[in-house]
């Protein structure tokens, strides 16, 4: 799967909340850094961890599932295995009739889910990482010699 980069661009421009599906409390974790980035460039995020219940991660309430969010959302950017993409994409339709955006991470895709998904006019991204994304598309890619402006070797 391609998007081009127009394409990305706008949905990361026009999404302002997000909801993390699979987020977690740990710092180390890949769900929990995306999330704390995405909230640092302006995004509000939306944790939903049944495990984590009761408790705040980045400040915000978790929610046991997309369903208890009281919120409305642009994007559920999924951070569970691909085989329980078609339930979330099910309850995140039911749910919101507006919702804009399906983001599934690097290694989670599902074609019939996100044939759904889109024939319902939904965006749909698979195998990408919005914070990866984010950083690439707007210059942010520093690590590795990636734009940091520098020449780091001499002749």
């Amino acid at each position: 799967m391609t998007y081009s980069d127009a394409f990305l661009t706008r949905v990361l421009r026009r999404t302002k909340t997000i909801a993390i599906v699979g987020i977690s409390a740990k710092e180390i974790r890949p769900s929990f850094y995306v999330a704390r980035y995405l909230q640092l460039k302006g995004y509000r995020i939306i944790p939903v961890n049944p495990g984590l219940v009761g408790q705040k991660v980045l400040g915000e309430e978790v929610y046991a599932d997309l369903a208890s969010i009281p919120h409305d959302l642009d994007m559920v950017d999924i951070f569970r295995r691909s085989d329980a993409v078609p339930e979330i994409v099910d309850n995140a339709l039911g749910r919101w009739p507006n919702l804009q955006t399906i983001w599934m991470q690097i290694g989670v895709e599902h074609e019939e889910a996100a044939k759904i998904a889109t024939a319902r006019g939904v965006d749909v991204i698979q195998n990408k990482c919005p914070k990866m994304e984010y950083q690439r598309l707007f210059g942010e890619l520093r690590m590795g010699g990636f734009n940091t402006g520098m020449i780091s070797s001499k002749l």
